[in-house]
């Protein structure tokens, strides 16, 4: 599966393979391709917004400037004609600031930052990526190892409820599995 993001000169595609997301860009300043497991997704990401802040200060020196042009010709009576082009460039310049403003979820993982765009498809690919995440940290994790430290066997299951990757219940099925496997050496040879 693939979804295509594009914002202005940003092109994301991210291509869901079976073990990995592949994440590759490309902007003004450069592109980049990276591939991440999904069971090493962060869940938390931060925001980061593109933006023209030069656009956006010339934007209100102008609107006021022609605020300012128009207030004083009503105010001693002159003709309003022609003195709101500054106004007017000032409000161009402020809706092309706002046209392209970009803003971006952001999760940092080993490899790279992978930059979501905060449009329609957004949701979906987050949604996609957590959906994945979670069949890959139960391949990984879901199963009983009774060679494995007892708590550390708790704790996993314990852990992989926090991540909502099973519910509750079976993180305490599995912990009465392990408990009990380790109770009676017979039964860890045929878990084996």
């Amino acid at each position: 599966m693939e979804i295509k993001q594009k914002k202005l000169s940003n092109q994301h595609t991210f291509t869901f393979n079976e073990h990995s997301l592949n994440f590759a860009f490309k902007n003004k300043s450069g592109a980049e391709d990276v591939d991440v497991e999904y069971g090493t997704f962060p869940d938390k990401s931060s925001l980061l917004i593109e933006q023209n802040d030069w656009l956006r200060n010339v934007g209100i020196l102008w609107f006021l400037l022609g605020a300012l042009n128009i207030g004083r010709a009503v105010f001693s009576d002159n003709p309003v004609t022609g003195t709101g082009l500054w106004l007017f460039l000032g409000i161009i310049c402020l809706i092309w600031f706002a046209v392209t403003k970009v803003r971006y979820s952001v999760f940092k993982t080993e490899t790279s930052n992978i930059f979501v765009i905060q449009n329609g498809q957004h949701d979906h690919i987050i949604d996609e990526i957590s959906k994945r995440k979670k069949a890959q940290l139960l391949q990984w994790y879901g199963d009983v190892n009774v060679d494995n430290d007892p708590e550390s066997e708790i704790n996993k299951f314990r852990w992989l409820a926090e991540q909502n990757v099973i519910t509750k219940e079976q993180a305490e099925e599995k912990i009465a599995q392990v408990e009990f496997a380790h109770k009676d050496p017979d039964l860890q040879h045929k878990l084996n």
